[in-house]
C-alpha cells in the first residue's frame, strides 16, 4: 500500500510538472554543455562531478543520453563537455538548470587541506528536429576537422574523424567527436549549431517580452543558480527558490527533481499572475 501511495504521489507530481512545460520547446529533446570556470583542476573536477549529476539524473527518468564533445581536463576532471538528453519533455526539465552552480569544499588537489569555491557553468538547448526549418548557408561555415581526444574509449573514440563548425556571421562554434565517422560528426555538429541558431532567434523573440525576459536574464550566464556546500556543512540551495536539501550526496547521485520542480512551480506562478489568468497553481 506504501509503494502504491509513492508511486501516486511520483505520479501526480509528474504530472504537475507537465502542467508547467508549456511552451512548444518544452517536449524537445535537449543539449547541455557544461564548462570549469577559473580554477584550473579543482573546477574541472566540479564540471565532471556535475556531467555524472545529470548522467545520472538522466538516467532515472529514463532519458537516453551521448556524449558527443569531450575535453578532458589537464589532471583531472573535464574542461568542457557536450551532451544529448532524449527523451519526453528533457528540455523542458533541463532548461532549469540553466546557469552557474558553485561548489565549496575541501579541494582534494591542495596538500594545504584547505576550502575552495569552484564553478561550473550549464547551458541547454533544444534540439531542433526534422520539423523545425533552420536555413544555413554552406559559404557562413568554416568546417575544421581534428584528432579526437578523451579517455580512451570512455567518452569519445580515438579517430582524425572529429568536426569543428564555425559559424561566421554569428561566431559560435560547435564540435562533435564521437562517432567514428566524419560524415556522423559533421552531421551531429550541425545539428547542434541549429540548436544554438534555433535558441538565439527563440531569445531575440523574448527580448520583446520586458518582465519575463528580465527573470530570464536572472537565469542566464553570470548568474549563481545554486551551490552545492561540502564543507563545514553538506547542503545544496537554490537561489532562485530559496529551497535547501542537506543530503548533498543524494543531490550529486542526480536527486534534483526537487530543485527542477521548485523553479518550474516558481516561473508557472509568475507566469499566472503576469498574464492575470487567474489560474492558480499550488
Amino acid at each position: 500500500m506504501a509503494s502504491e501511495l509513492e508511486q501516486l504521489s511520483s505520479d501526480v507530481k509528474l504530472e504537475e510538472l507537465k502542467m508547467m512545460l508549456s511552451s512548444e520547446q518544452d517536449p524537445m529533446n535537449a543539449i547541455m554543455s557544461i564548462h570549469a570556470g577559473a580554477g584550473g583542476t579543482e573546477a574541472q573536477d566540479w564540471s565532471e562531478m556535475i556531467l555524472r549529476m545529470y548522467l545520472r539524473w538522466a538516467e532515472k527518468r529514463n532519458f537516453k543520453t551521448n556524449i558527443i564533445d569531450y575535453l578532458p581536463g589537464d589532471e583531472a576532471g573535464v574542461k568542457s563537455v557536450t551532451f544529448t538528453v532524449e527523451g519526453e519533455y528533457a528540455y523542458g526539465y533541463a532548461k532549469a538548470e540553466i546557469g552557474i552552480h558553485r561548489l565549496v569544499r575541501i579541494s582534494p588537489f591542495d596538500a594545504g587541506g584547505r576550502r575552495h569555491t569552484s564553478f561550473a557553468s550549464v547551458f541547454v538547448y533544444p534540439e531542433v528536429d526534422d520539423e523545425i526549418k533552420i536555413d544555413i548557408n554552406e559559404d557562413d561555415l568554416r568546417i575544421d576537422t581534428f584528432r579526437s581526444g578523451g579517455k580512451g574509449g570512455q567518452h569519445v573514440n580515438k579517430t582524425d574523424s572529429a568536426v569543428r563548425i564555425t559559424h561566421l556571421p554569428t561566431g559560435i562554434v560547435v564540435q562533435c567527436q564521437n562517432e567514428r565517422s566524419q560524415h556522423k560528426n559533421k552531421a551531429m555538429a550541425i545539428k547542434y549549431l541549429k540548436s544554438r541558431l534555433y535558441e538565439r532567434e527563440l531569445q531575440k523573440k523574448n527580448e520583446k517580452l520586458d518582465e519575463e525576459n528580465k527573470l530570464k536574464k536572472d537565469i542566464a550566464w553570470g548568474s549563481q543558480i545554486r551551490s552545492y556546500v561540502l564543507h563545514p556543512y553538506k547542503m545544496v540551495k537554490d537561489h532562485r527558490t530559496d529551497l535547501e536539501i542537506g543530503n548533498a550526496q543524494k543531490v550529486l547521485d542526480g536527486d534534483i527533481d526537487d530543485f527542477i520542480q521548485a523553479y518550474l512551480l516558481m516561473i508557472g506562478n509568475w507566469e499566472s499572475n503576469a498574464s492575470g489568468t487567474g489560474k492558480v497553481i499550488q
